[in-house]
């Protein structure tokens, strides 16, 4: 397999960061590459930076998804597989995890027994989240954990969610916001802003730009509650929303009617 940091031009270079990486066209290429470039260090990156809240922010949105026996879950962008992870040891009959990104798949794949006897309930497959490969109404719950602005069309997917929910059944994202607390919004800006992107390239040795993408993404992207309105047109009800660690995490839960 190719080293995928051994492209010779960044997927995300500070000119294209100039403006909103929502913007481009191209958006979808650029975010697999970038994602295939840090994968292997994904993990690691996410512990640090977090410090070490990334994992408690994937608990509450499995209890905000009230898991019932025998539910079937899609969790999108699923990334190395963590949050499926999860799912898979709740009441839930069968937890598939989707990603965009092969790379991040493989690796998914390779944590997979350290589930015991859980790991039969996982299945992992490569798909687009604006255009999912699976029957209407076909999940009782589905969530997307810090992968909906990295979507090409978020309105998009919010109708494939929508689409391939149950009645009753429940969407779940989790997305990072900006802190209301204008104190805390300043010490957060300098760390995500300056710090991370410095740190996280170290550790990623990623030629990437992806840690340059992130923090503009986050910046550029839909607010909670206009991600919350965004999922009411796309018809989903009964909004809930849990700010987590300061308001860095929301975790935004809505139901199909």
């Amino acid at each position: 397999m190719p080293d995928p940091t051994a492209t010779t031009a960044p997927a995300w270079s500070e000119r294209d960061l100039a403006s909103s990486p929502h913007e481009r066209g191209d958006k979808p290429e650029r975010v697999r590459a970038m994602f295939a470039a840090i994968a292997r260090s994904y993990d690691l990156n996410n512990r640090l930076h977090s410090f070490w809240r990334d994992q408690a922010w994937r608990r509450a949105a499995v209890r905000m998804a009230r898991i019932r026996p025998g539910d079937r879950v899609l969790d999108c962008a699923c990334g190395t597989g963590d949050l499926t992870m999860a799912f898979a040891k709740t009441e839930a009959a069968e937890v598939v995890g989707s990603d965009f990104t092969q790379e991040m798949l493989d690796l998914a794949a390779t944590k997979r027994p350290s589930l015991g006897a859980y790991a039969d309930k996982v299945t992992y497959e490569q798909a687009d989240a604006t255009d999912l490969p699976y029957d209407d109404a076909s999940f009782d719950v589905l969530s997307i954990a810090f992968g909906i602005r990295n979507v090409s069309d978020p309105a998009r997917g919010l109708a494939e969610f929508f689409r391939v929910l149950k009645p009753g059944g429940r969407l779940v994202i989790l997305e990072f916001d900006t802190p209301r607390n204008p104190l805390i919004r300043v010490g957060n800006d300098l760390y995500t802003k300056r710090v991370m992107p410095w740190t996280a390239t170290l550790i990623a040795r990623d030629r990437s730009g992806a840690y340059r993408y992130l923090p503009k993404s986050v910046e550029t992207f839909l607010t909670s509650e206009q991600l919350a309105e965004q999922a009411t047109e796309a018809g989903f009800t009964d909004i809930a929303q849990k700010r987590m660690t300061f308001g860095v995490c929301v975790c935004t839960r809505v139901v199909k009617p």
